[in-house]
């Protein structure tokens, strides 16, 4: 049977990049129809509001202005992540930092790596890219005059997830004609074969589609309450499951940090969004080593005593996801497909993949169904897994002994095989291209540089790294000069926003 009508249940950045995706692929074809159907009565959670570098391949592709995109919306770039105290502050000192920056230093990284290795000279953010001068100068990762989505170095975005979800939809319907419909889906009616035969809505009766995408949140409406998919929990590797958040308003001349503030804390972490005209601020713990009332102390000790003047709330988080993101005639994206705390901006970035992944060849045929299932679910239980790998680095490296919470993070029993294998290796050798052998790796060679280098997992003999070359003198050097040209000649960020606000940024 030919797929003519699809459905995507469940609206905000999910629903809408799943919306984009398969309406930019799927728009020459006039024989299928999309429609999301939206809940008029649940809101946009927009908890961590941040991005990777790969969204701007995405909104490019969309065809969405980024000026349009970041006056909307209330963005800032975000060139890092700036790990704050994730370090014992005895050993590394009191506000210990590294970054874990955006740039890709390409062909010379190397050659750079092994230089800094040689005498671990400053940071190694710092030795292999002149994003983290730019970044400690709160300098902006373009001029006015550079090209929407290209720039000097390497960016993403921070964003107001309400109002992205809305631009995100205007364009899904004026470009790739996906229809919108807000209704409550009250029962999901299946199949004789288990399938998804229809949806029982409050106001548009019952609607009958070939296939269902499950963008419905934590309520995972298809995946969950009707195919009854189970959840993989990963409570035992990351331990945080509840955030305290709140936004605070900022003023028209306040600095922005071009990256998102992580600063770690006795059991866990707080992040520090910098939005044009707020931030957003998020206590994350682990409810085993501590209780609502001190994780509120502590963020209201953060915002220096002034959380009372703004409204909080705390935020329940079931870490891990579904075994089977695809089943029968349903793929569930998005937070009905998983969650996993917002360390490194992980939620839009695997919706972004998945959904992508999915439109790269959606099926036409039920027929196609069962080959395409088993392809898609391989593919994100191996990304959910690795990045699980990779959030779990970031605390398994800690030599913070001030809390049972760190201790416990480094328990080999929390840490899975595969990243144990890759550690004791990197305790030898300098990590390789040709350690990250998939594809489908979301976070590759250099992201996991930054972090290890950064936290200071180097390898313990010298003499198994390679010789720095001749030549490493004098890139070296020419990173120099070059941190000195893009410091002078980038703007300040706020700056930079305040000009595309008023002027624009030139056309692709």
């Amino acid at each position: 049977m030919e797929i003519k009508r699809v459905a995507i249940v469940g609206g905000g950045t999910a629903g809408w990049l799943a919306a984009n995706h398969l309406g930019k692929a799927l728009v020459n074809s006039e024989k299928l129809s999309i429609t999301l159907i939206e809940s008029p009565d649940i809101p946009t959670i927009g908890v961590g509001e941040g991005t990777v570098p790969a969204i701007r391949q995405s909104l490019k592709s969309f065809g969405i202005s980024e000026t349009e995109f970041i006056r909307r919306c209330d963005v800032t770039f975000k060139q890092s992540i700036k790990f704050v105290n994730w370090l014992d502050k005895h050993k590394h000192g009191q506000q210990n930092f590294y970054h874990h920056l955006f740039d890709m230093p390409g062909t010379v990284l190397q050659d750079l790596t092994e230089r800094w290795l040689s005498n671990k000279e400053g940071c190694y953010a710092g030795a292999v890219s002149p994003q983290h001068a730019v970044c400690e100068a709160f300098r902006a990762p373009k001029n006015i005059s550079d090209p929407e989505y290209s720039g000097k170095l390497g960016y993403a975005y921070h964003l107001n997830a309400a109002k992205f979800a809305e631009l995100l939809g205007e364009n899904a319907k004026q470009r790739f004609r996906v229809e919108h419909l807000r209704a409550n889906v009250k029962e999901v009616v299946l199949g004789q074969d288990g399938e998804i035969a229809s949806l029982i809505t409050d106001c548009a009766g019952t609607l009958d589609f070939d296939f269902y995408i499950d963008c419905s949140g934590f309520a995972s409406l298809l995946i969950d309450k009707a195919l009854k998919v189970p959840f993989i929990n990963k409570a035992e590797q990351l331990f945080v499951d509840k955030a305290v958040v709140v936004q605070v308003p900022t003023a028209n001349d306040d600095i922005i940090p071009p990256f998102t503030i992580s600063t770690a804390h006795q059991a866990g972490w707080i992040w520090d969004i910098a939005l044009s005209n707020r931030r957003g601020v998020g206590l994350v713990y682990s409810s085993k080593y501590m209780d609502d009332e001190t994780a509120i102390n502590k963020l209201d000790k953060y915002l220096g005593g002034q959380l009372a003047q703004h409204q909080h709330r705390i935020i329940p988080m079931t870490v891990g996801y579904r075994e089977r993101s695809w089943e029968k005639n349903c793929v569930a994206l998005g937070l009905a497909q998983g969650f996993l705390e917002p360390l490194e901006a992980t939620s839009i970035l695997l919706t972004d993949f998945a959904a992508g992944f999915l439109a790269q060849r959606f099926p036409t045929s039920t027929s196609q169904l069962t080959g395409m299932q088993q392809r898609f679910n391989h593919v994100m239980n191996y990304a959910w897994d690795r990045v699980v790998d990779f959030i779990k680095l970031h605390y398994c490296l800690s030599d913070r002994n001030d809390s049972q919470f760190w201790i416990d993070n480094r328990d080999p029993a929390t840490i899975s095989d595969e990243l144990k294998k890759r550690l004791a290796m990197w305790q030898d050798f300098v990590p390789a291209r040709e350690d990250f052998f998939s594809k489908f790796e979301v976070f590759d060679l250099e992201n996991f540089l930054y972090v290890l280098y950064g936290m200071d997992h180097t390898p313990r003999d010298k003499v198994l790294c390679n010789e720095p070359s001749t030549d490493s003198a004098a890139l070296h050097q020419r990173l120099n000069n070059l941190v000195t040209h893009l410091v002078e000649e980038l703007p300040q960020h706020r700056e930079l926003l305040d000009k595309i606000k008023r002027y624009g940024l030139q056309k692709l």
